[in-house]
């Protein structure tokens, strides 16, 4: 069977990419084996212009975040699904100090960080002493529904395979890759953790860390707006369900979920909710995060039937698309990759033998 794109790994990434090369009439394969703790499957799906306590504006926020607006949507009305939704940061400060930092970061003018006027609204609802302010806009991609439609479509065309990817069957040529019967001109790798044992890619400066979440019933909370106060609570699709998350863990055993994180946050909620919940789900992935906190995007500099997608780490949402559109370019135009994400920067180290 031949096909123009071999593409490893159908969460964000994958999803994405495969979509745009076939907007650009490139034919795909795409292998995924649907593991249940991918972080695509694990993730809320927010597209949050400041990240941290110190609410630093992230990365490319003025490119990213209105394109994720455009893709989103635009992938949603090819399925005919809703594909993403506006749903801001109500922000509930902890402490008096995370108070002042955010109301210091309202008068620099930010153009994300806002006052929330209404302070009593939420009283119904929810413990808070300090207050709260808002931001805006926040996005949540519905990764639930997309993913599954996305895939449904490869499936009915006969260009997905269930499957693991099993890396000792790949023979790479200089202009193309053979795989269980499969010629293909790039096979393209948007696999996540797995990359770490990729034997072209695992000199990249890979840092995975360890993220958990807890899935809730929350009959009568409000699903107009996320949630925080260090925890934070995401309206899912389904009526009165929550995501509840996630931590950061750079030392661990292994991806599994920990018994300790469950009972730190269902103490935090019983401390923050007025109202009751229920656990319904427990949920841990391993994300592809880097040292750079910078994602590895093109074709290995001494392969050039190799590419990868990856390392997005907690922005899978909002640079997946990004990158999936840039990565489309690159291969069909042979237009330029962001110097901070291509994977050339890493040439040295990728050329050794």
């Amino acid at each position: 069977m031949n096909t123009d794109f071999l593409i490893i790994g159908q969460g964000v990434c994958g999803t994405f990419l495969s979509y745009y090369l076939q907007k650009e009439g490139r034919s795909v394969i795409v292998i995924d084996d649907a593991k249940p703790d991918s972080p695509s499957r694990v993730a809320a799906g927010i597209i949050n212009p400041v990240t941290g306590r110190r609410l630093v504006t992230v990365w490319m926020v003025d490119e990213v975040l209105p394109y994720a607006w455009k893709a989103y949507s635009e992938l949603g009305t090819d399925l005919s699904v809703q594909a993403i939704s506006q749903k801001n940061i109500i922000d509930f400060f902890p402490n008096p100090f995370m108070r002042d930092g955010f109301l210091q970061k309202i008068e620099t003018g930010d153009q994300y960080v806002h006052a929330y006027p209404e302070q009593n609204h939420f009283n119904k609802f929810f413990h808070f002493e300090f207050g709260c302010g808002e931001i805006r806009p926040v996005y949540t991609a519905h990764l639930d529904k997309i993913i599954p439609a996305w895939r449904s479509v490869l499936s009915n065309a006969g260009y997905l395979r269930e499957e693991q990817f099993d890396i000792s069957q790949l023979e790479i040529e200089p202009d193309k890759i053979h795989y269980k019967g499969i010629t293909a001109s790039k096979i393209i790798f948007c696999d996540g953790a797995a990359s770490f044992d990729n034997p072209y890619f695992n000199q990249l400066p890979f840092a995975p860390n360890k993220g958990e979440a807890l899935v809730a019933e929350i009959p009568g909370l409000p699903d107009h707006n996320i949630y925080k106060k260090s925890l934070l609570l995401v309206p899912l699709a389904e009526k009165d369900m929550f995501w509840i998350g996630a931590s950061y863990v750079w030392n661990f055993d292994d991806a599994s979920p920990t018994q300790a994180f469950r009972d730190n946050t269902e103490n935090a909620m019983k401390n923050w909710l007025k109202v009751p919940f229920r656990i319904v789900e427990h949920r841990s992935a391993l994300r592809p995060a880097t040292l750079e906190r910078r994602p590895f995007v093109g074709t290995h500099p001494l392969h050039p039937s190799v590419g990868i997608l990856n390392g997005m780490g907690t922005k899978g949402c909002s640079l997946g698309p990004y990158f999936a559109k840039q990565l489309t370019d690159h291969l069909v135009y042979d237009l330029p990759i962001a110097k901070d994400a291509d994977v050339k920067r890493f040439e040295k180290v990728l050329s050794r033998k």
